[in-house]
């Protein structure tokens, strides 16, 4: 019994109903708010090709498609200019199936010739859980949105 209590305690006994799931709730999470960011960010194709799985594909706002080899190619040529950029999950649903749901809102903060602006969009993503490492296999933006904000 003690080494059951001592290995609950250190997180190494988990339930498939609670302790897996909130693990991969932290990974996803982590993926969406840190490391995606982060690749286009920093123009980082490796870590673009690690997030992105073979068949990946992204829907954009105008409604066109655009594969993982044309994401790669994207970062690598488009180094982005905005000021600060953080992505506010909304949804995160995790099925038995190892498929997540991932949903929310991007903020991006940044100026133009006309002045500063934010800027928000909304995404839905898709992953699937495969030899224990979550992969992105589908994304859809839509809602993009520019407010400028006043200055004195």
């Amino acid at each position: 019994m003690r080494t059951f209590l001592i290995l609950l305690v250190a997180g190494l006994v988990s339930f498939p109903s609670m302790g897996q799931q909130a693990s991969d709730k932290e990974v996803l999470t982590y993926i969406k708010e840190v490391e995606w960011p982060k690749a286009y960010r920093e123009q980082d194709i490796a870590l673009l090709d690690r997030i992105l799985a073979a068949e990946f594909q992204m829907i954009d706002d105008q409604g066109n498609w655009y594969t993982k080899q044309d994401e790669l190619e994207y970062i690598k040529g488009n180094k982005p200019s905005y000021e600060s950029f953080r992505y506010e999950i909304k949804r995160l649903d995790i099925f038995e199936n190892e498929t997540a749901v991932v949903s929310g809102v991007g903020h991006i903060q940044n100026q133009d010739e006309e002045g500063p602006y934010l800027s928000t969009y909304h995404s839905s993503n898709v992953l699937i859980k495969r030899n224990g490492i979550w992969k992105a296999i589908s994304s859809h933006v839509s809602g993009i949105k520019r407010e400028y904000i006043a200055t004195d």
